[in-house]
C-alpha cells in the first residue's frame, strides 16, 4: 500500500479541531457495571490524521461514536471546533455534525431506496444547498462513478458502494472525517483502492481524519496512532515511532 500521509504532524499549540476531554463511558445492567472507556483525553489539530487501534472490545468504536456525538459519555466531554458537543441538545448536536463531520462506515450505510446520486445529494439538500445535484455529480465523477449515478446500492459492488459513501462524506467538505473500519467489508485489493482514494480526498480537502482500524498497514497511512486497551489509551505517538 502506498504512503499517503500528509507530512509532518501539525503544531499541537494551535487550537484543536477535536478535543476529547477526560471521557469515560460505563454501562450498568443486572450483572454490574462495565467500564468501556476510562479517562480518555487527546486533541487533534487541523489536517492531522490519526489511527485508533486496539483489540476487538477495547472501546475504540465507542470512542469514535462519542467523538461524533452519536453516543454520550458518562463523564467528560468532546469539543468539536470549540463547541462542547454535550452542552447542547441532540438537535444542536445534529446540526454541528451536519456542518463539520463526514462519516464512512464498514457497512456503507447507504439509503437503499435512493440512487448513488441521490445518496450523495442528501447531505447537501439537508444543508439547503441549491447546487446539490451539480456538486454530487462532480464528486461522484471524482471517485470514478460517473456511469453509476442512477444505480441503486443493490446494483453496485461493495467497492462501488464504499466509493459512494466516500463521495457522500466528502461532498460537504467536512472539517473532520470519522471512518470506522472502512475496508472491513471489502476484499484486500478493493480495500487498498478505497483507502488510497480516501487519503487522496483527505489530502485534497485538508480534512482531519480519525480512522478506527485493526489493520496495521492501514494504520500506518496515518501520521499518528492511538492504541486503546481495556478502555484506556496506552500509546499515543507519531506513526514513525512504531516502525
Amino acid at each position: 500500500m502506498t504512503d499517503a500521509t500528509l507530512g509532518p504532524r501539525p503544531d499541537a499549540s494551535r487550537s484543536p479541531v477535536i478535543a476529547v476531554e477526560h471521557v469515560s463511558k460505563s454501562v450498568t445492567d443486572s450483572s454490574g457495571t462495565l467500564d468501556i472507556l476510562r479517562d480518555v483525553h487527546f486533541s487533534l489539530a487541523a489536517r492531522e490524521t490519526v489511527a485508533i487501534v486496539g483489540a476487538s472490545g477495547s472501546g475504540k468504536s465507542t470512542l469514535l461514536s462519542i467523538i461524533a456525538g452519536l453516543d454520550t459519555p458518562t463523564r467528560g466531554t468532546v469539543r468539536l471546533g470549540g463547541d462542547d458537543l454535550f452542552a447542547v441538545d441532540e438537535d444542536e448536536r445534529a446540526r454541528l455534525r451536519a456542518r463539520q463531520v463526514g462519516f464512512v462506515f464498514q457497512s456503507f450505510q447507504l439509503m437503499g431506496n435512493l440512487t448513488a446520486l441521490e445518496n450523495v445529494m442528501l447531505p447537501l439538500e439537508l444543508a439547503g444547498r441549491r447546487d446539490a445535484r451539480r456538486a454530487a455529480t462532480e464528486m461522484l465523477a471524482r471517485v470514478g462513478l460517473s456511469q453509476r449515478l442512477g444505480h441503486y446500492p443493490r446494483l453496485l459492488s461493495g467497492g462501488e458502494q464504499q466509493r459512494v459513501a466516500l463521495a457522500r462524506a466528502f461532498v460537504v467538505r467536512p472539517a473532520v472525517l470519522l471512518a470506522d473500519e472502512p475496508t472491513g467489508s471489502l476484499d484486500f485489493a478493493t480495500g487498498e483502492k478505497v483507502m488510497a482514494l480516501m487519503f487522496d480526498l483527505n489530502r485534497e480537502q485538508g480534512t482531519t481524519l480519525v480512522l478506527v482500524t485493526h489493520d496495521p498497514a492501514i494504520a500506518a497511512l496515518c501520521q499518528r496512532r492511538l492504541t486503546v486497551e481495556a478502555g484506556r489509551i496506552v500509546q499515543d505517538g507519531a506513526m514513525a515511532e512504531f516502525s
